[in-house]
Parts: C-alpha cells; sequence; structure tokens
C-alpha cells in the first residue's frame, strides 16, 4: 500500500457559524492543499469534513497517517467511542441523546475502511509546520 501523511483542521467564526476546513496531503515528495467552508456549521464538522475530504482524495487504498489537532476525533477512534456508537444504535454513553454529526461519522469510519488509518494527536497552534499551514487554509476559507 501507498504511505501517505496527511494533516487536517478546521476552523469555525462562531460555533456555530461560518467555517473552513483544509488538509495537507504528503507522498513521496509530493505535497497537495486542499481546502473549503460552510456558511453554518460547528468547528467539530469542518475538523471531520477535513479528514472526510482528505482521504477522499486517495484513488487507490493507502496506510495513512492522519495527524490532528482535534481530540474529538482522535479519542473516538483511540478510545471505542465510535464502536460504543453503533453498539448504542448511534445514542451517546447515557442513551440520552444522538450522537452529533453522524452523517460525517458514517462517511468517515467507511473511509476507514477503505484505507488502513491512524489517527495521530498533534499539538494545536504550536510548532507543527503543517498543522499551522492547515490552520491558516482552514481560517482562509471560511466564508465572509
Amino acid at each position: 500500500m501507498k504511505e501517505i501523511q496527511i494533516y487536517t483542521d478546521g476552523a469555525c467564526s462562531g460555533n456555530p457559524g461560518p467555517g473552513g476546513w483544509a488538509a495537507v496531503l504528503l507522498y513521496e515528495g509530493m505535497r497537495k492543499e486542499i481546502s473549503g467552508g460552510e456558511n453554518q456549521t460547528t468547528n467539530n464538522r469542518m475538523e471531520l469534513t477535513a479528514a472526510i475530504e482528505s482521504l477522499t482524495c486517495l484513488k487507490v487504498p493507502c496506510q495513512v497517517k492522519l495527524y490532528t489537532d482535534s481530540a474529538y476525533m482522535v479519542n473516538a477512534f483511540h478510545q471505542k467511542w465510535i464502536e460504543n456508537w453503533q453498539k448504542n444504535g448511534w445514542v451517546t454513553k447515557g442513551k440520552n441523546k444522538p450522537v452529533e454529526n453522524k452523517d460525517l461519522w458514517q462517511r468517515l469510519i467507511a473511509l476507514t475502511h477503505k484505507h488502513k488509518v491512524e489517527f495521530i494527536k498533534v499539538k494545536g497552534h504550536s510548532d507543527d509546520e503543517l498543522n499551522n499551514r492547515c490552520d491558516e487554509l482552514a481560517r482562509a476559507a471560511v466564508p465572509r
């Protein structure tokens, strides 16, 4: 399998409010930057959208290291939240409300079945050059 590195980020002006997402994809010395935005969204939706859109760019199954500053996304996979949500019929642990962003989680899960994805947490707004680049692109993509 091809080995790809992806950095992602989401941004929102207000939460909810207009938002942007971005990703930097790296493969064998090549670099691709993608971004987009929505008029009414949340930061978490933009974080998930960045991962979905970047994985959708991959034409064949790949081994992916996906770097994100979203604890929400990383914890959902590392702490098995997704497995529990699916077992519980997409209701939160206390079974008192539906899981937010179910539509995006389902799309992301499908992509993780196509690609072997390792989710890696990076510290946001620090010294990680590519995370900072994604933040810059995501903020620039927020509709004005």
